[in-house]
């Protein structure tokens, strides 16, 4: 099985079969998840290790490893994301409260799954700065 990052040089898709790519399989319904939201551009569903009371991960159906390896062709999915983070956080009652949105980017800065995601956090004060 090819690996996320080695998938990303090969090209941008919808799920590709062989992938060991976690939301790509969650995506393709091989793992199941709480599924929250779902789209043909994007899924949303529950974190399994969530860090508040709402945490919520969001998805493109396409494969993008990293936020660097976004260009201008993809403007119109990540506003779709942000949009959706702020619809899910209104679905909960967090938009009067409060929430947080947060892209990870490499290694350092925690991301462990090379499949751009954004967390949607709320429930809970969020120290500033976070990590």
């Amino acid at each position: 099985m090819r690996t996320c990052r080695e998938s990303h040089e090969l090209s941008w898709r919808t799920y590709n079969p062989g992938m060991s790519c976690l939301f790509c399989r969650i995506i393709a319904g091989e793992i199941l998840g709480s599924r929250v939201y779902e789209d043909e551009a994007l899924l949303a569903f529950d974190d399994i290790h969530p860090q508040a009371p709402m945490h919520v991960l969001i998805v493109p159906r396409l494969h993008v490893p990293m936020l660097n390896a976004l260009d201008s062709s993809h403007d119109a999915l990540v506003g779709s994301m942000i949009r959706r983070a702020a619809a899910i956080a209104k679905g909960r009652g967090f938009d009067e409260s409060g929430y947080r949105t947060v892209f990870n980017c490499n290694a350092q800065a925690g991301q462990t799954v090379f499949h751009i995601h954004l967390h949607v956090l709320g429930g809970r004060p969020m120290a500033w700065p976070p990590g």
